[in-house]
């Protein structure tokens, strides 16, 4: 029993408790320690060696007294803290915070340093466990104004010094009496910030890697009959030519009794459960009856399974009963150190030769590639496959996560940054979880290859079933804006997914918008120009070879093109040309591609991206269906002059058909197709054999790969897109800057902050700030608010005007007429008091009572151009800048532009012109230009206001008139509410799945 001492002076503190990913992949769970954990805390300390003992006490100390473990296990939460780290339930790392004074003492609050130890249980150490402590002791230390760590260490334990000196945060180390005193400032630097995001980047994706490389795999419901998922996915997986071992697992197997006859499904052991193989099973494929997932999954962790791959359905998309089946299945799988893709997934596949693995649904295994591919839906996922196979595109990985309760797209995020398999990242997303990490990831993938996406259930206002996501206000239009900032290709459909993918994967960058088009048919050719001037390139005139143009034409009129400066990409247009005989002509469609290969090799480097818009007419379907399986390899260009180099295109069936080089004789050269069903001009331009190979994401997949669309509007919209993605590349290798102004009262307006919210009046919500005060914290930021002056009367407008002097405006101020100038409550250039008062009562008259119009008298100002400009923070995405012109008409088209918060220099620049309207700023129709750099600091300043401070909540300057000198702010809006969290700043953590 407790004494009044040992009672904890604060409830347990569950939002302490954390799932980690550790450096090699593995899971573990963060949490407090508590009375409970004494038999727990003295079996940890069993396990630890006595040098690991002796670096903790700096004594010999082989076991824990009950003085000890009362002491370890014995915590108020707020000056004494423990945490452990687990892993099946038991501890194999546990650190602890003692709050101490300028002495060294045991202290209370308001003292702010405390005194940290750790010790990590010698077989997991080397896996990032203690940096991971040290991570989530330091924010609950900060959650108790605790701002210093002191620690010391005996300098013979190196790796606990480079735990604390690799942190990044502030510290100071000094020797003292044979022993290291490390003082560690706990104030998040951004080199801290970096080293936790490095490290969160390599446990993530080595945590993907175990996944997609596994030694071994169990597939866990093989049933005995032929068919059922489990039996299908251990077929698929034997057909494709895991390299690895394969198990079968049937739980019908062990309750016969046994026989002494070994028990074989598809040729490979069977076995009635994980634990009966005997042998290191890496990955589980799980196929049971969602009310069997539990002892499945309690099996594979026991017996060591480093991840499980459930394709079994019944869980959050079948509602609340199933929302908390998986919340438990997540729950148990990390308490194992396991990780989930799925439930209700399709299966992940990787086409890499050491290890070809195909553990999914899908029956014919991709050719290799350099595509990572990720979709959110099985039925979007095999649409894909069946797209890019059609296509002749290989892939590098495909994950299908269904639920994707545990592992999600930013997991594979991480993977592909560095995987040197993959050069283009395809995702299908039906709902972001972590907007804000998402785009922070992304924003960092696209920087060295590219990233396309298209998002599913836009218009739905919800998420799909089964995915458990924060609630945004954002809306979707703003989202894309948001992620294209970031670098992402932001396609509609999954078609243009697919085209954007083919050319990314398979030609240089654009270097710039000038597209140079030629062909044989005049009319395509102006089509082309139309579509390209669509898009907002440029267009050069259109080369016309004329309908009599032969393959030798198409090769000099191409090579030409690539070696003209004037253009930085080639568009081919191709139709069937009529002989002289009438008929029509075209010769084996093979033909064609030899020669556009031919033109491409000759060219000195792969500057420009090439892609073909075939008319499939006539004869021109047959010809290219006929060639298909006779597909020449591309001709030899060596090394000279390419950005990087491959391996030539296989000379076996695989390099038409997936998987024959690596399988067994019984594999898919037995039971699937050796090339595509319905053969298309992509499969001479860019054939399934481009081989797999590290290279730059700027270079082509293949010498003679070259994207080819049935469409000119399909074609010229993925060139557009790589031409924008091109030149944020550029762009984002010199990013802008977040500019210093020395005007800024940043401590001013923390302390206007901290009053207002302090006060007694303050609601937990939050508080809209008067005029007076919202003026008094923009001035703390250099942004002045034109005085506003109540006129309850016309006396009193009368007066206000005399203050401000002549020529005055008035305006009403009432919520249904306020901003709506449109709606008559505005009366400018009132020049005289005989003015002013005819106005008021003119307004009085039409409009209503002064109480209800509550009009107010300003100052006039120069004109200009109405514009406004905002700032919210959204719980999901985070602080948002956004700017648009005033009036009804932008607010109906939606004609608004947003930016991530903190903006930079290049941000706002691109923000002020990315609105369809910007031209009424440049001097549209004559009229004068604006001061745009003006605007662009209000928007600077804005953005730097909410990023000092994250009580702002909302901002909103409306009017803000920007003249051709000058602007003046007429109007402001500021509500303060408390922060909400900053997910992406605390200790690194993988998503809650609480039963609350």
């Amino acid at each position: 029993m407790q004494s009044a001492s040992d009672q904890p002076e604060h409830d347990y503190p569950d939002h302490w408790e954390a799932d980690v990913v550790l450096r090699d992949g593995g899971t573990a769970r963060i949490r407090p320690i508590t009375a409970d954990d004494a038999d727990r805390l003295v079996s940890f300390y069993e396990q630890v060696s006595d040098e690991s003992k002796y670096y903790r006490f700096f004594a010999p100390y082989p076991r824990l007294s009950a003085k000890d473990v009362h002491r370890f296990t014995h915590h108020d939460f707020v000056d004494r803290v423990g945490l452990a780290a687990t892993v099946g339930g038991e501890f194999i790392a546990t650190v602890r915070y003692d709050r101490i004074n300028d002495r060294g003492l045991p202290a209370s609050a308001p003292a702010d340093e405390a005194e940290v130890a750790f010790l990590v249980q010698d077989a997991h150490q080397g896996r990032g466990v203690a940096s991971a402590l040290l991570e989530h002791i330091a924010a609950v230390a900060r959650e108790r104004d605790i701002r210093r760590f002191a620690a010391e260490v005996l300098p013979a334990n190196t790796k606990m010094i480079k735990v604390f000196t690799d942190a990044g945060y502030t510290q100071k180390r000094s020797f003292e009496d044979g022993s290291v005193r490390l003082h560690l400032d706990l104030e998040p630097t951004d080199r801290s910030l970096a080293v936790q995001r490095a490290r969160e980047q390599r446990a993530e994706a080595r945590s993907v890697q175990r996944l997609l490389t596994p030694r071994s795999v169990a597939v866990v419901g093989a049933g005995r009959a032929p068919g059922g998922v489990g039996r299908t996915v251990l077929r698929n997986l034997l057909g494709a030519g895991f390299t690895g071992r394969v198990y079968a697992v049937n739980a019908a197997l062990g309750e016969a009794g046994g026989t002494d006859d070994a028990v074989e499904l598809d040729g490979v052991p069977a076995y009635p459960s994980v634990a009966a193989i005997g042998e290191p099973v890496d990955l589980a494929i799980v196929a049971v009856p969602a009310e069997r997932v539990p002892e499945v999954v309690a099996d594979c962790g026991e017996h060591g399974v480093q991840g499980l791959v459930v394709l079994s359905a019944g869980y959050a998309e079948s509602g609340a009963a199933g929302r908390e089946r998986q919340r438990q299945l997540v729950r148990q799988a990390r308490s194992y150190g396991m990780r989930i893709i799925g439930p209700n997934a399709f299966g992940i596949i990787n086409t890499a030769a050491e290890v070809s693995l195909n553990a999914s649904l899908a029956p014919q295994m991709p050719a290799a590639g350099r595509i990572g591919l990720f979709t959110q839906s099985g039925a979007i996922g095999i649409a894909l496959l069946a797209g890019l196979h059609r296509r002749g595109a290989g892939l590098s990985s495909f994950i299908s996560a269904g639920n994707r309760a545990d592992v999600s797209g930013n997991d594979f995020l991480q993977h592909w940054y560095d995987d040197p398999g993959t050069d283009v990242v395809l995702l299908y997303l039906e709902s972001i979880g972590n907007p804000r990490k998402f785009t922070r990831l992304a924003r960092r993938t696209a920087a060295v290859k590219p990233v396309v996406v298209v998002k599913g259930a836009r218009h739905s206002g919800s998420a799909p079933p089964g995915h458990r996501v924060p609630v945004t206000r954002v809306p979707h239009a703003t989202v894309s804006a948001l992620l294209r900032q970031a670098g992402v290709i932001r396609v509609d459909t999954v078609t243009e997914l697919v085209d954007a993918g083919l050319l990314l994967a398979a030609q240089p960058l654009p270097a710039g918008p000038r597209v140079a088009i030629l062909g044989n048919s005049e009319s395509l050719g102006l089509l082309t120009y139309d579509a390209c001037l669509t898009e907002g390139l440029r267009p050069l005139r259109p080369l016309d070879l004329t309908t009599a143009a032969e393959p030798a034409d198409f090769r000099d009129a191409l090579a030409a093109a690539l070696a003209d400066e004037t253009s930085d990409a080639v568009v081919v247009n191709a139709i069937p040309w009529v002989g002289e005989n009438g008929a029509t002509e075209f010769g084996d469609g093979e033909v064609l591609a030899a020669a556009l290969r031919e033109a491409v090799a000759s060219a000195p480097a792969p500057t420009k991206p090439v892609v073909v818009v075939h008319v499939e007419m006539g004869g021109l379907a047959e010809a290219l269906a006929a060639a298909t399986s006779t597909r020449p390899t591309p001709p030899d260009r060596g090394t000279a002059g390419a950005v990087a180099t491959r391996p030539p295109a296989p000379t076996t069936p695989a390099a038409a058909g997936p998987g024959a080089t690596t399988a067994p004789a019984a594999g898919p050269a037995a039971n699937h197709p050796t090339g595509p069903a319905a053969p298309t001009a992509a499969n001479h331009l860019t054939g399934p054999g481009a081989p797999a190979g590290p290279a730059s994401s700027t270079t082509p997949a293949s010498p003679g790969a070259i994207p080819a669309y049935p469409a000119a509007e399909r074609a010229v919209r993925a060139l557009a897109e790589a031409v924008r993605y091109g030149q944020w590349r550029r762009q984002a290798a010199e990013p802008g800057r977040v500019p210093e102004y020395e005007d800024i009262d940043e401590a001013g307006a923390a302390a206007l902050i901290e009053r207002v919210l302090g006060g007694e009046d303050a609601e937990p919500q939050g508080v809209t700030l008067d005029t007076a005060q919202a003026g008094e914290l923009l001035a703390r930021y250099g942004i002045a608010v034109l005085p506003t002056l109540p006129a309850p009367t016309p006396d009193a407008a009368v007066s206000a005007a005399a203050r401000l002097g002549y020529p005055v405006a008035l305006k009403t101020t009432a919520p249904h007429l306020r901003h709506r100038p449109d709606l008559g409550g505005v009366r400018l250039d009132l020049a005289s008091e005989e003015q002013l008062r005819a106005a008021y009562a003119e307004l009085t008259e039409v409009l209503g009572k002064p109480e209800e119009l509550q009009p107010v008298v300003q100052a006039m100002v120069p004109r200009g151009v109405d514009t406004v400009v905002r700032s919210a923070i959204d719980p999901a995405v985070g602080a948002v800048l956004s700017f648009g012109l005033s009036g009804a008409a932008s607010e109906l088209l939606g004609d608004t532009a947003h930016r991530l918060v903190p903006a930079t220099d290049r941000d706002v620049a691109e923000l002020v012109r990315s609105l369809r309207t910007a031209p009424l700023l440049f001097g549209w129709r004559g009229s004068a230009p604006v001061d745009t750099p003006a605007l662009e600091e209000v928007l600077l300043r804005v953005s730097r206001l909410v990023d000092d401070h994250p009580e702002v909540v909302a901002v909103s300057l409306e009017p803000v008139v920007v003249a051709p000198r000058g602007l003046s702010v007429l109007g402001a809006t500021v509500r303060l509410a408390p922060p909400p969290p900053r997910t992406d700043l605390g200790p690194r953590s993988l998503p809650s799945y609480r039963t609350a």
